[in-house]
């Protein structure tokens, strides 16, 4: 049997932290054994807001860093930009005539952004689900993997994709959703989710003693506020994190202590921060290696912009015969 097709995409944000990691990348990673895998940075996406384009080669280059890093194969995956696959633009105007505005208008993400972003409602803005749509069907992807707060978008891309095919005939191939039951990952802040942008974050790649000075800040239990007064794992956010840079018997264990106060806060911290450090030793190694060669990163996204072009080049000519494009 053939592998189904897996298409995701990510807004080129740099250097990846504890959040992409734990809620994208290591599923990313995993896909692999299953699907064939498409995974984009979706650079157009990312001028929505009109800030920092400055940044997004060097954006682009130290997240695609990080993807291979932590296992992402470029010779088994298509890894590429969206933009280097010009056909995406094309199907997105095409899938616009299909598209109701009043729809767009509706969809709780429009309305989201432009509180975001009030002074800036672009049309960009309100074509994003359309864009994402085109995205996806661009490369025949019949899978994509989503949290379950994400299933709003995945469904309008299944409606734009029934409205299409009901006018114009079976062409594109409806997606299904597969989802991914990760919780949040709060930040050092122990309140909002990790962000680049809120400066509440870990990376990835970080040196062992950058990843110390940021756990070090992290908020605990707030009520226990000696070393003396037992601690409640279930509400400290270290731990929560902690329990997934290591094993049953040493997560078991700090629990206890914590509870009966024979750890403290300062001292899981040092641990988390050790285990946190070892768990992505590897990666940092695999990083130096890659960045090391200044046009590695570029070469790949050059073959999977290549190895993606096939492919859309292939649906761009089943769209414009279905749409009686000369």
């Amino acid at each position: 049997m053939s592998k189904g097709r897996v298409f995701s995409g990510a807004r080129p944000t740099g250097r990846q932290h504890l959040g992409n990691y734990l809620g994208a990348i290591q599923n990313y990673v995993a896909l692999q054994e299953e699907y064939d895998c498409v995974y984009c940075v979706v650079d157009l996406h990312a001028l929505t807001t009109l800030r920092d384009t400055e940044h997004l080669r060097e954006w682009t280059r130290e997240m695609v860093l990080d993807w291979l890093a932590a296992g992402m194969d470029p010779e088994q995956t298509i890894i590429f930009v969206q933009s280097h696959v010009p056909q995406v633009t094309e199907l997105h105007t095409i899938l616009s005539m299909v598209t109701p505005l009043g729809v767009l208008l509706r969809l709780p993400t429009f309305k989201e952004k432009a509180r975001q972003q009030p002074d800036n409602v672009n049309y960009g803005l309100v074509g994003y689900p359309v864009l994402m749509a085109a995205d996806i069907t661009l490369y025949k992807a019949d899978t994509v993997p989503v949290g379950v707060d994400q299933a709003a978008h995945l469904e309008f891309t299944r409606e734009i994709v029934r409205r299409f095919n009901n006018h114009f005939g079976p062409v594109l191939v409806e997606p299904q959703a597969k989802y991914t039951d990760f919780p949040k990952v709060l930040g050092t802040d122990g309140e909002s989710k990790m962000s680049k942008s809120l400066n509440n974050h870990i990376e990835i790649a970080a040196t062992p003693e950058e990843i110390l000075q940021r756990v070090m800040t992290m908020v605990t239990d707030p009520q226990r506020k000696y070393r003396s007064d037992p601690g409640r794992p279930e509400i400290c956010n270290v731990f929560q994190i902690h329990r997934y840079f290591a094993d049953e018997a040493t997560m078991s264990q700090i629990d206890a202590d914590c509870r009966a106060a024979k750890i403290g806060c300062v001292e899981h911290k040092k641990r988390f921060a050790a285990d946190l450090a070892a768990y992505f030793a590897p990666l940092r190694e695999r990083r130096a290696e890659f960045a090391a060669q200044p046009d590695y990163v570029w070469d790949v996204l050059a073959d999977g912009a290549q190895r993606a072009k096939a492919i859309a080049t292939q649906t761009i000519a089943e769209v414009r015969e279905a749409v009686g494009l000369p």
